[in-house]
């Protein structure tokens, strides 16, 4: 299985009951091709950079999902069949944690191990300074 990550933007012309039951469709069309949804980060309604089909703001999703091409394939049908998704990009991200797991793994190889706890005393202060003017 691969991992995916897919942002999508809807008008703001729908209600949150819309956005909870198109985020709820994808679901099902995830399951129904043996993938999973593992996370859905709803980011609300922000303004646009600039003008979409005439609209300065939108709702943004960002879903992250773990399944094969014919998942992420038939979710972008559906966003493009759907008239209220203004725009989507998909993303396939597990090589990139791959790569991030590998740079921690050495970082924390590198690194020196520290034994003890740096103390919480406060550093001496300077003394005062004699100033004639």
């Amino acid at each position: 299985m691969r991992n995916y990550e897919v942002v999508f933007v809807a008008a703001p012309t729908l209600t949150s009951e819309e956005l909870e039951g198109f985020i709820n469709h994808i679901q099902t069309v995830v399951e129904g091709k043996n993938g999973k949804l593992v996370k859905i980060d709803n980011w609300g309604k922000k303004s646009l950079a600039y003008k979409i089909k005439r609209f300065r703001e939108a709702y943004y999703v960002v879903l992250s999902i773990e399944g094969d091409g014919g998942t992420i394939a038939e979710v972008e049908r559906r966003f493009r069949v759907t008239d209220y998704i203004i725009r989507f990009i998909s993303v396939r991200i597990d090589e990139d944690l791959k790569r991030s797991d590998k740079i921690k793994a050495a970082r924390r190889k590198k690194a020196p191990k520290q034994d003890f706890e740096p103390s919480l005393t406060a550093e001496p202060e300077a003394p005062p300074m004699d100033l004639d003017i």
